[in-house]
C-alpha cells in the first residue's frame, strides 16, 4: 500500500532509538604503538548515525532500509581521522560527515556490531594509478572470531578530473579554456600570459563501495575489523562508514520461468544477453514472471522489456554485470558505447508497459561520462511499471526515463557510485514517484525531475536518503505541475549545487499549479558555488530561463549545519532584469547552523515567512541585494513576515525590503545541530 506523503504518523522509524548513542571520534583514536591501540578488546561501544547525524534528528525522514550505518571517523583506529572539511576537490569534502579515516599499510579501524548482521557495504577511497585509470588493492574484513576475508577494492570507477563532462587523464590540458575558472578568476584563453593551472586539475568523484556477504549472521557486539594490509598496492585507504545488513536469504519463484532454462550461465563467463532476450519473450508470451535465481549473470548491452515481470533472488543474490562495449558506428541517438541495462521501449515508439523488475543488482562498467551514451541501468519509457529492490552500481546513470510515460513506481531501490544521475524523470513523465530509496555518490543531480520540452507532472520523490551528491544538486526540479518533494534526507552536497533546487534552466518548461516541498531534512548543505564564487541555500530557487510565479509552498523543512545560507534565490546577472521569483511560501521552518545568512534574496520578486525557528546564525539573517540596482526604495525583493518567526533573524527593520547586500559575507561555522526538544 502506498503511503501518504501528507504526514509522518504512524511510521516506523529506521533505526531503534536505543542504537543512538553516539561515542567521540577523540575518544576512539589510537595512534600506532600507543598503549590503546595495543589493547584494542574489547570492541568501542558502537555510534550509530543517519548521514552521520543522531538518528533523533531525522525521524521519520529519509528511506527505511535494511542497514544500520556507522561513521569511520567515530570508530576506533590507529590509523588518521580527516577533516571536518566542506571543500571541494578534497577526500574529506566528500565523506559522509565530512571526515573519514585514512589507513597507511598495516593500520586498522574497528566498528563493533549494533546488531545481528550478515552482510556489510564498506564505501572507501583507494589512490588513481599515475596516469588515470585506478588501481586495485586489499582489505582485509575480520568479522568477530570468523576468518578473515579480503575485498579487493579499486579505484577504477572513481578519480574524474577537469571541467565538465571530466577526463580519466590527470595530466589533462583543461578541457574547456574559453571558460571561466574561479583558479584565476579569469578565462585562460583570453589571458596574456596564460595561467598556469595545476596538474591534477579538480579531481574528484574519490569514492567507490563495495558488499560483502559474510556468510553467516554475525551478533550484536561482535567487532569488523577493516585493515590495510602490509604491502598493499595503495598507499594508503581512506575509509568513509560502515553499513551494517541484516539481508533476507535469497528469494525463491518455483512456478516462474527460469532463465536458466533459455542457457543463461550463473557463473558470469559466458555472454548471456541472447538467453536474457529469449527467457523475456517467453515470460511474456505465458504470462509468467521470469525468474533470476543467485548468479552473476554477463549482459553487455541493453535487455528490452515490455509486459513483463523479472524477479531476482534479491540483490545480494542475483547480480546482472557487464562490460562497456564499445560500437563500431554511433547509433541513431548518439551513443558510442553500449552496455548492461534494462531498457522500455522508446516513447516515440509507444513506451513500454506493465514492466515489473526487482529483488536483482546490475553492475555496470562505465568509467567515464559521455552524455551521448544510453549506458545506464534502467532507461526508456516505463508505462504503469514498478521497479523495486534493485542494486543499481558503476553505470553512468541508476535511471533516465524519457517521456512521455506515466504511472511509474520506484521503491526500496538503492543507487550508488553512478557518473551522472542517480535518477531523472524527463520530459514529459507524470503520476510517477519514487519513495524509500537510497542515492549515495552520484557524479550529478541525486533525484532530478526535467521537463525539458513537455512538462512533468504529479510527481513525488518522498522517503528517500540522498548522501554525497559529488556534482550538482540532491534533489532537483527543473520545471512543472504539481510536484511533491516530501520526508526526504538529503546530506552532504559537494559543489555547485545543494540540497534541493527549484530551478527555471535547461530549457524546462514553467512551473505550474501545486509545487509542495515538505517536511524534508537537509544537512550540511547550503554549497559553495565554483562558478560564482559564493555561498548557494540549503534549498535555492534558481529563475534562469524564466520567472518562478506558482503556488509554491516549503514547510516542515529542517535546514541543518549549513556551510552558507539556509534559503536562497537568485536569478543570473544577465537576465536579472527579465525575471522575478514571486509567491514562494515558507512555513514551520527549523533552521539550526548557518555559515552566512537564513535568507539570501538575488533577485527581483517576493516570499512570505510564518514560523521559521533559526538558530546558530552566522551573519545577517536576511542578506538582500535583490537584482543588484540598490534603489533609494530599497530591494526588489520583499519579504513578508506571518509570524512566529524566533531566532531574531527576521528582525523589523529587515522588512520589507531592506537592502543589508554582502555579495560574499564571511563563513562562521555553525556548532553541530542540537536535538530538538
Amino acid at each position: 500500500m502506498q503511503r501518504s506523503v501528507e504526514g509522518t504518523a504512524g511510521r516506523r522509524p529506521c533505526i531503534p532509538r536505543i542504537l543512538a548513542a553516539a561515542v567521540t571520534a577523540a575518544a576512539l583514536v589510537a595512534p600506532p604503538g600507543s598503549a590503546a591501540a595495543a589493547t584494542a578488546t574489547p570492541g568501542p561501544a558502537p555510534a550509530v548515525t543517519r548521514a552521520a547525524l543522531d538518528p533523533a534528528l531525522v525521524a521519520g525522514r529519509g528511506a527505511t532500509v535494511d542497514y544500520v550505518e556507522q561513521e569511520a571517523e567515530n570508530a576506533r583506529t590507529t590509523g588518521t581521522v580527516i577533516g571536518p572539511d566542506r571543500s571541494a576537490y578534497t577526500l574529506a569534502g566528500e565523506a559522509s560527515g565530512r571526515r573519514a579515516v585514512r589507513l597507511l599499510p598495516g593500520q586498522y579501524v574497528e566498528f563493533t556490531l549494533p546488531r545481528a548482521t550478515n552482510a556489510l557495504t564498506v564505501r572507501y577511497s583507494i589512490p588513481d594509478a599515475p596516469g588515470g585509470g585506478g588501481i586495485t588493492a586489499p582489505l582485509r574484513v575480520a568479522v568477530g572470531r570468523a576468518p578473515a576475508r579480503t575485498m579487493t577494492l579499486t579505484s577504477q570507477y572513481a578519480w574524474l578530473y577537469n571541467q565538465y563532462p571530466f577526463t580519466n587523464d590527470p595530466d589533462a590540458d583543461l578541457l574547456h579554456p574559453d571558460w571561466w575558472i574561479t583558479e584565476c578568476s579569469c578565462v585562460p584563453a583570453a589571458t596574456t600570459p596564460a595561467p598556469v593551472i595545476t596538474k591534477p586539475f579538480r579531481p574528484h568523484h574519490f569514492y567507490d563501495e563495495q558488499r560483502l556477504l559474510l556468510g553467516r549472521t554475525h551478533r550484536a557486539g561482535e567487532v569488523v575489523r577493516l585493515t590495510a594490509p602490509t604491502g598493499t598496492a595503495a598507499a594508503w585507504t581512506v575509509i568513509d562508514l560502515l553499513d551494517a545488513h541484516l539481508v533476507a536469504p535469497p528469494r525463491v519463484l518455483p512456478h516462474a520461468v527460469n532463465v536458466l532454462a533459455f542457457g543463461a550461465d550463473p557463473t558470469g563467463r559466458r555472454e548471456s544477453a541472447a538467453a536474457f532476450d529469449r527467457a523475456v519473450a517467453y515470460a511474456r508470451r505465458v504470462d509468467r514472471p521470469l525468474y533470476l535465481p543467485p548468479g552473476t549473470f554477463q549482459v553487455n548491452r541493453h535487455v528490452i522489456v515490455d509486459d513483463v515481470t523479472i524477479v531476482g533472488a534479491g540483490s545480494w543474490y542475483t547480480v546482472v554485470k557487464g562490460r562497456e562495449v564499445a560500437l563500431d558506428t554511433p547509433a541513431p541517438d548518439g551513443s558510442r558505447h553500449t552496455g548492461v541495462g534494462f531498457y522500455g521501449r522508446d516513447a516515440a515508439d509507444g513506451g513500454s508497459r506493465h514492466v515489473h523488475l526487482s529483488g536483482f543488482a546490475i553492475e555496470g562498467d562505465v568509467r567515464e561520462r559521455i552524455d551521448t551514451d544510453q549506458v545506464n541501468a534502467i532507461g526508456g519509457a516505463l508505462n504503469h511499471s514498478t521497479v523495486d529492490g534493485l542494486y543499481l552500481h558503476h553505470t553512468k546513470v541508476g535511471m533516465w526515463f524519457d517521456g512521455p510515460m506515466t504511472g511509474l513506481r520506484v521503491t526500496d531501490t538503492v543507487i550508488a557510485d553512478q557518473i551522472a544521475d542517480g535518477l531523472n524523470f524527463h520530459t514529459g513523465v507524470t503520476h510517477s514517484s519514487v519513495t524509500d530509496s537510497v542515492v549515495r555518490n552520484s557524479g550529478d543531480d541525486a533525484l532530478a525531475m526535467w521537463s525539458e520540452g513537455t512538462a512533468n507532472a504529479s510527481n513525488t520523490f518522498a522517503y528517500n536518503t540522498v548522501q554525497s551528491p559529488v556534482l550538482a544538486n540532491g534533489i532537483a526540479l527543473y520545471g512543472g505541475t504539481d510536484l511533491t518533494v516530501a520526508h526526504n534526507l538529503i546530506a552532504d552536497p559537494v559543489r555547485e549545487g545543494s540540497a534541493i533546487q527549484i530551478g527555471s534552466r535547461f530549457g524546462a518548461e514553467p512551473f505550474a499549479g501545486r509545487i509542495r516541498v515538505t517536511g524534508n531534512t537537509t544537512v550540511r548543505a547550503g554549497t559553495y558555488d565554483l562558478n560564482w564564487n559564493i555561498g548557494l541555500g540549503a534549498i535555492w530557487f534558481y529563475a534562469l530561463d524564466r520567472s518562478i510565479d506558482a503556488d509554491i509552498q516549503v514547510s516542515g523543512d529542517a535546514y541543518l549545519d549549513n556551510t552558507y545560507n539556509a534559503i536562497m534565490l537568485v536569478s543570473d546577472w544577465p537576465v536579472k532584469d527579465s525575471v522575478r521569483i514571486d509567491n514562494v511560501r515558507f512555513r514551520d521552518i527549523r533552521v539550526d547552523g548557518t555559515g552566512t545568512s537564513v535568507v539570501s534574496a538575488r533577485t527581483a520578486g517576493g516570499a512570505s515567512f510564518a514560523d521559521v525557528d533559526a538558530r546558530n546564525v552566522g551573519a545577517v539573517g536576511v542578506n538582500n541585494c535583490g537584482s543588484f540596482h540598490f534603489t533609494p526604495a530599497g530591494s526588489e525583493f520583499g519579504l513578508t513576515d506571518l509570524g512566529g518567526n524566533d531566532g531574531g533573524w527576521l528582525a523589523p527593520w529587515l522588512l520589507p525590503n531592506t537592502i543589508t547586500c554582502d555579495d560574499r559575507p564571511p563563513v562562521v561555522p555553525p556548532p553541530p545541530p542540537s536535538t530538538p526538544t
